[in-house]
C-alpha cells in the first residue's frame, strides 16, 4: 500500500497527467505490438480457458476492453463461437490491423463522462485498470454495463516477491520499474488484491479470484516481455535513481540466463456476475 492511501485502506484514485501510450509504450514505436502480444502470448490460454468456464460462447455479446492487438477478441469469436465482439481501446491501430467477422473496434477511453456503449453478457478488462484513475467508479462502471447475468472479468498484475526478494539486478529493477510508471502515468497495482470485494461492492455474486505466475524460462515469452518492457520504460525507471544504466542492462541479462531462478509478476483474475433479475 502507498504511503499516501485514504483512511478507508484503498490507493487515492489519482494519478500524472501523462497516460498509458503516451509518455511510455507509444502505439507508434515499432514493436509496440509485438511487445504486447509477447504477454499474449503468456496469458491469453489461461483467459480463454476462464472465460469459457464462465460461460463465453455462442449469442453471447461481449466488450473487450483495452483490447491491444485483439488477440482475445478473436479468440472468443473463433474458439468460442460467441456472436460479437466490441474491441475498447484508446488507439485502434492494432485492432484495425487484424480484422475478423463479429469484431468491431471502437476507438475510446472508458473513463470519459458518458461511456455507454451498450450492455454485454461479458465485460473483459486485463492489464488496464492498473494504468488508470478512478479505478473503483471505473468497476462500477463496467458492471453497469452488464446484461443481466452476465459477467465482469477482471485481471490486472500482482508482484508477490520483488519488494521482499534479495537485492539483486533483477529485483532492483523490477522496483524502479513500478515506481517509475507509477510517477510517470500512475500505475498502481497495490489496490488489485482488492478485486473480489470491490466487485462486490458493484452488487455482483458469485465473486471468486485466481493468481497465475507463469515461470521465467530464458527466451520465453514472458521473460522476453519483460526486457522489452523494461527497455520501452527505460527513461522512467532511471528517473527513479533507483538504478543505473549498468544495474538495467545486468538485470535483461540475467532474464536471458540460464542462471534465472526469479519469481516475476503474475496476473489476478477476479470475476462477478451480474443477477438475472434486479432485487426487489
Amino acid at each position: 500500500m502507498c504511503a499516501s492511501a485514504r483512511s478507508d485502506g484503498c490507493p487515492p484514485e489519482s494519478s500524472p497527467a501523462d497516460r498509458y501510450g503516451e509518455a511510455v509504450f507509444r502505439p507508434e514505436e515499432p514493436g509496440e505490438d509485438d511487445r504486447i502480444d509477447l504477454a499474449a502470448l503468456t496469458y491469453d490460454d489461461m483467459t480463454m480457458a476462464r472465460l469459457r468456464d464462465l460461460g463465453a460462447g455462442p449469442g453471447w455479446n461481449c466488450l473487450d476492453v483495452g483490447a491491444g492487438t485483439g488477440t482475445i477478441a478473436r479468440r472468443l469469436l473463433r474458439e468460442a463461437g460467441v456472436a460479437s465482439v466490441l474491441a475498447v481501446d484508446r488507439d485502434t491501430r492494432f485492432l484495425a490491423a487484424h480484422p475478423y467477422p463479429g469484431l468491431t473496434a471502437l476507438e475510446a477511453d472508458i473513463g470519459a463522462p458518458g461511456f455507454d456503449p451498450g450492455r454485454f453478457h461479458l465485460v473483459h478488462a486485463r492489464f488496464v485498470l492498473m494504468h488508470l484513475p478512478a479505478r473503483q467508479r471505473l468497476i462500477a462502471a463496467l458492471g453497469g454495463l452488464l446484461a443481466p447475468g452476465g459477467v465482469l472479468v477482471l485481471s490486472d498484475a500482482v508482484d508477490l516477491t520483488t519488494a521482499t526478494a534479495p537485492r539483486t539486478p533483477y529485483t532492483q529493477v523490477m522496483r524502479a520499474m513500478w515506481q517509475g510508471l507509477r510517477e510517470t502515468i500512475g500505475t498502481d497495482i497495490s489496490w488489485v488484491p482488492d478485486y473480489p470485494r470491490l466487485l462486490r461492492a458493484t452488487g455482483l455474486h458469485a465473486v471468486a479470484a485466481e493468481i497465475h505466475v507463469p515461470p521465467l524460462v530464458p527466451g520465453s515469452p514472458i521473460s522476453c516481455f519483460w526486457a522489452e518492457t523494461w527497455g520501452r520504460a527505460r527513461e522512467s525507471i532511471l528517473a527513479t535513481g533507483l538504478v543505473d544504466d549498468t544495474t538495467l542492462d545486468e538485470a535483461v541479462r540475467y532474464l536471458e540466463s540460464p542462471e534465472c531462478a526469479a519469481l516475476p509478476p503474475g496476473m489476478i483474475t477476479a470475476w462477478g456476475r451480474r443477477a438475472q433479475q434486479a432485487p426487489p
